[in-house]
């Protein structure tokens, strides 16, 4: 027989249903952004019509210009490939200067953090403005320009990812009487590695959409064609346009995932 003067637990409460809640609170701020920016739902959907009649537009791309678009992606894809290079190498120079654990000077890294922040700071837009006004049009200002900004990103992620590594793998190679070069090559860029190439292939990613961009300002590429069409109403050829940088953008995402998978 059980001893009759044993207590059953008590059972612990029902976890309490949050989403009512945040259902409200998702209402409450959408409803105070619309109210404080002054839109209106009632003109958003009375434009609804017009969206889907624009959209309607694009229906029938047309390739007949087609192996001209393709070069010009190929362009665009040059662009974001050699500005990505000449990312990583000014990263990769600049990023154990930038790293706390591995910066000769504390003036030297300050100075290094700073610089990374106004390469991202600036725009891309601006730079490439910038440089076509300089070299003018083509290629070499779009690859300038993301080459300058997106050094301040990799810079970044390389430095604070050489911080995290562990300070045995530090001391471990600065005791066979190692500089600082050859602690970067044997201690940090194989611990980092897999990182560096998963940062790497994200700004190349990244470097694509913004070269079909820049050539809105006369930086060579896709963008350029893309822009002039749709300034003179050629939905169609814009349609076909739209469709190949979309089918590069899949494409390049899944060739970085096969690479990510290779190294991991």
């Amino acid at each position: 027989m059980f001893n009759s003067s044993l207590k059953l637990l008590d059972l612990p409460p029902a976890p309490r249903n949050w989403i009512p809640l945040w259902i409200s609170l998702a209402i409450f701020f959408i409803g105070a952004m619309i109210w404080h920016l002054g839109l209106s739902f009632g003109s958003v959907i009375m434009g609804i019509d017009n969206i889907c009649e624009y959209l309607s537009r694009y229906l029938n791309p047309d390739f007949t210009d087609g192996p001209r678009y393709l070069m010009l992606m190929v362009q665009t894809l040059a662009i974001a490939l050699w500005g990505t290079v000449l990312a990583f190498i000014a990263s990769f120079l600049l990023a154990p200067l930038g790293a706390n654990n591995l910066s000769p000077h504390p003036v030297i890294y300050q100075l290094t953090r700073e610089l990374f922040n106004f390469l991202r700071a600036m725009p891309d837009l601006m730079l490439a403005l910038i440089f076509v006004i300089a070299l003018g049009l083509g290629p070499t200002s779009g690859i300038l320009a993301l080459g300058v900004h997106t050094a301040g990103f990799l810079g970044k992620f390389f430095a604070e990812s050489m911080e995290r590594v562990t300070v045995d793998i530090y001391e471990g190679v600065r005791s066979t009487g190692a500089n600082l070069s050859q602690v970067v090559m044997f201690a940090a860029v194989p611990s980092i590695l897999p990182e560096m190439v998963g940062y790497t292939l994200y700004i190349f990613d990244r470097n694509v959409r913004m070269a079909s961009v820049l050539g809105l300002v006369g930086a060579g590429g896709i963008g350029l064609e893309l822009h002039d069409n749709l300034r003179l109403f050629r939905y169609n050829q814009s349609a076909a346009l739209i469709l190949i940088i979309l089918g590069s953008l899949v494409m390049i995402d899944y060739l970085s995932s096969w690479i990510r998978r290779r190294i991991s």
